[in-house]
């Protein structure tokens, strides 16, 4: 059974860092697409980051120089390393995964077919 669950999420003052992690259970990240969201109340979900099984990376313009997406295969866990955080940053941050292993990163959430809970950052001004 697939299962992703995320955690590193809290409150932070702005230009403070966060790490965001999401292990896997139930199948081999490393084979997958990962990939990052958000959500804020009352806008739509945002694709973040995302990682293929090569490595290449995508990210949305508003996070590129300061987050970082990552894995450890060995662990089977998935990073979100977040810098100079802003107000703007704050939402719910979701994993999710798909088996394709050789396709290209995507921040398009109908890319995906699994997808963790989500853990909550707050980042105040």
């Amino acid at each position: 059974q697939v299962q992703l669950v995320e955690s590193g999420g809290g409150s932070v003052q702005s230009g403070g860092s966060l790490r965001l992690a999401c292990a896997a259970n139930g199948f081999t990240s490393a084979r997958y697409r990962m990939g990052w969201f958000r959500q804020a109340p009352g806008k739509e979900r945002e694709g973040v980051a995302s990682i293929v099984a090569d490595g290449r990376t995508s990210y949305v313009d508003s996070v590129k120089g300061r987050f970082t997406i990552s894995r450890d295969s060995a662990q089977n866990t998935l990073y979100l390393q977040m810098d100079s955080l802003t107000p703007e940053d704050t939402a719910m941050y979701v994993c999710a995964a798909r088996a394709w292993p050789y396709g290209a990163p995507s921040l398009r959430p109908n890319d995906y077919t699994y997808w963790g809970q989500g853990t909550q950052v707050t980042v105040s001004s």
